[in-house]
């Protein structure tokens, strides 16, 4: 290995990995198109649509609430890590967050593949020990009497938060809200707020 190959670039040593795996014949091209569409398919965007839903159809939200995996499955996202889905209400009262403390997993059918601040051991191990000082540094101030409870995710049970809709919204379409919706507020970190005119 030359100096050049040792700090080539990541997705240019994950090729030469792909390439080397392909002529041992452990992996075929086929393998590769099908994780890329895997990868592709696990959008956290999914994630807002269910949210946008819950929000507008109130007979969806019982559903979600009742159980998280069959009313996402029936917007088309489950599959892998989608198996045990358990939406999480916030009220003015109370702000859900989601964590791994073991390994970082999410629910990908509507989450996503994890962001790298999720997936950080300082993210995993703090935002257990002081969620509110951790939520501040990420720019979620919170007013004392709202209670902060923190979710471990695992291997049965993966987790999605419902953020509070913002007033003045009352008049959007589904398709609307759904782009105000962001990966954090699904993950609890952040609230949805409505576009800066």
């Amino acid at each position: 290995m030359t100096r050049d190959d040792k700090f080539a670039a990541p997705a240019d040593r994950a090729a030469a990995v792909a390439d080397a795996l392909i002529d041992a014949g452990r992996l075929t091209e086929e393998d590769l198109d099908g994780v890329q569409a895997l990868e592709e398919s696990l959008d956290w965007r999914n994630g807002t649509k269910v949210v946008a839903r819950a929000w507008t159809d109130p007979e969806y939200r019982q559903r979600l609430f009742s159980d998280g995996t069959a009313a996402c499955a029936e917007l088309g996202f489950e599959g892998p890590q989608g198996e045990y889905i358990v939406a999480l209400e916030d009220t003015p009262e109370l702000k859900n967050v989601i964590v791994c403390t073991q390994c970082s997993c999410t629910a990908w059918p509507v989450l996503g593949l994890p962001p790298d601040w999720y997936k950080s051991p300082e993210y995993r191990a703090r935002v257990v020990r002081e969620p509110r000082r951790v939520l501040g540094e990420m720019g979620l101030d919170l007013p004392a009497e709202v209670k902060v409870r923190v979710w471990d995710t695992t291997a049965e049970t993966r987790f999605i938060v419902i953020p509070r809709r913002p007033a003045g919204t009352e008049d959007w379409s589904e398709s609307r809200l759904a782009e105000i919706v962001t990966r954090e507020s699904m993950i609890g970190v952040a609230l949805v707020e409505l576009p800066k005119a």
